[in-house]
């Protein structure tokens, strides 16, 4: 995902490749509107942000009652889309030991399974912005989507672990591509309120997220207790976020899309910033990839964890919904506190304590403390919008959020591949989750390290410019 949660409360500035973009401030916008360039003469608004027209738009000719349609279609395909981006990971995560025993893998292999989504999202999501600036980034959205409902309804069916993979590989394209676009989709159409929009989005996500690992269990106990019912379930969701899309795509020639990746004033700052010479970029890197590691370590084997302790299938699926709902209030929360503060430091170590007291726990204890493992590990996996806020606070520019941005993604996903694969190992090897959790909790180690450092005040481009100087 390679857009950039920011707060409100400050002035920011993005540039995206496959969009142009606005600078947006926390003035309150006085309407809304699909985005367009303001015409000579128009004058500001209170705040120096520009008014949105109200006549007919100059570039497509569009009423303003069309417009206001449209607008209205893109917010609900937002947040259908943001829906969409994780119940193909968790209900996974909630039927792994059907899955597993349906398709005769062994504990190694349903680990490799559960190292996927991080692999598809740094090798796909690369593709997303030159897709984007060929198609048009909603076109590619739809299409996303599409990939996800084709994929998830067919994997269960396939026969086999091959095929439960490609289909699998399939929808997890389909979410790394909408992945990357949808901020960039949310920064085109509203740059004026960049911050309640990817609120609202993160909140979609995050409520998808908990959702699936909570009702999945209990759709397919109703259903007959088929897993391959109740995971190909979900491939109706996805279509059901095709559809707002499908009219925004024949729109793209009339909405004043971007069809080029950058602009030229982008251009020169961006190119000449080499990012990976940044000591900030690789710290952000390694606390993105870590914080990953943790997440996608959670939903895929939490779950189980849980099962392996006595806790019943349907309590431990809404255990995990639970440690992936404390994402929607505190998405909210931990970003306008980490603007706040001259160095992120203590709110990565504090997520940190709540992760090592919910693994301690888990090792303890699993089935009598489970609730509180659960809310603890909820608030340790929201390092992950610490992580956005800081890609957005720790460059100057908006050419260096984006290639900050693209780095610290890449290299963190392709990071945190390995962990959930050797979680798996050590479980079917040593036989209990002792070693598992172990490594789980040495792995908050560096987490907490990376993040204190990626959160020094402190630019890549005045890093960049004192090792020349």
């Amino acid at each position: 995902m390679m857009g950039v949660m920011q707060s409100e409360d400050i002035p920011t500035s993005s540039s995206t490749a496959g969009s142009v973009t606005a600078p947006t401030t926390g003035t309150r916008p006085r309407s809304a509107g699909t985005p367009v360039a303001p015409r000579p003469g128009a004058a500001p608004a209170p705040g120096g942000e520009p008014l949105v027209p109200t006549g007919p738009d100059p570039r497509t000719g569009q009423a303003p009652a069309a417009r206001r349609w449209t607008v209205r279609l893109m917010i609900i395909g937002i947040v259908l889309a943001a829906l969409n981006l994780r119940p193909a990971i968790t209900s996974f995560g909630a039927l792994l030991e059907e899955v597993r025993v349906g398709l005769g893998m062994s504990g190694s292999l349903a680990g490799l399974l559960t190292s996927v989504p991080p692999l598809c999202f740094a090798v796909f999501g690369i593709m997303a912005p030159r897709l984007a600036r060929r198609f048009g980034p909603a076109a590619v959205v739809c299409a996303g989507m599409a990939a996800v409902a084709l994929g998830v309804a067919i994997r269960p069916f396939l026969g086999g672990t091959a095929g439960f993979l490609a289909a699998s590989a399939l929808a997890l394209m389909g979410i790394a591509v909408s992945n990357v676009l949808m901020p960039v989709i949310v920064k085109r159409w509203f740059p004026d309120r960049v911050g309640s929009m990817t609120g609202l989005y993160s909140m979609a996500l995050s409520l998808g997220t908990a959702g699936a690992a909570a009702v999945t269990v209990p759709l397919t106990d109703a259903l007959g207790g088929s897993w391959r019912t109740g995971l190909a379930l979900w491939g109706a969701l996805a279509v059901a976020a095709v559809v707002p899309w499908l009219p925004l795509v024949r729109e793209r020639g009339r909405t004043g899309e971007p069809r080029t990746g950058r602009t030229a004033a982008a251009a020169p700052a961006s190119d000449g910033l080499r990012i990976t010479r940044s000591r900030t970029a690789w710290a952000l890197a390694g606390f993105f990839g870590l914080q990953a590691t943790a997440a996608y370590i959670t939903m895929g084997w939490m779950p189980q964890i849980f099962r392996d302790a006595g806790v019943p299938a349907g309590t431990a699926g809404l255990l995990l919904a639970v440690t992936m709902a404390m994402g929607v209030p505190l998405a909210f929360v931990i970003p306008r506190i980490a603007t706040r503060l001259p160095h992120q430091g203590p709110i990565v170590a504090v997520l940190g304590v709540c992760g090592l007291a919910g693994y301690a726990g888990l090792y303890l204890a699993p089935a009598s403390g489970a609730w509180a493992w659960a809310l603890l590990l909820g608030i340790a996996n929201c390092a992950f919008p610490l992580a956005l806020t800081m890609v957005g606070m720790r460059a100057r520019t908006a050419a260096g959020v984006v290639k900050l941005s693209a780095f610290a993604q890449s290299a963190g996903y392709l990071l945190s591949i390995p962990g959930p694969l050797l979680v798996g190992v050590l479980y079917q090897h040593s036989g209990g989750w002792g070693l598992p959790i172990a490594l789980m909790a040495g792995l908050m180690i560096p987490q907490i390290t990376m993040g204190v450092l990626a959160g020094r005040n402190r630019t890549v481009e005045s890093e960049l410019a004192a090792a020349k100087g």
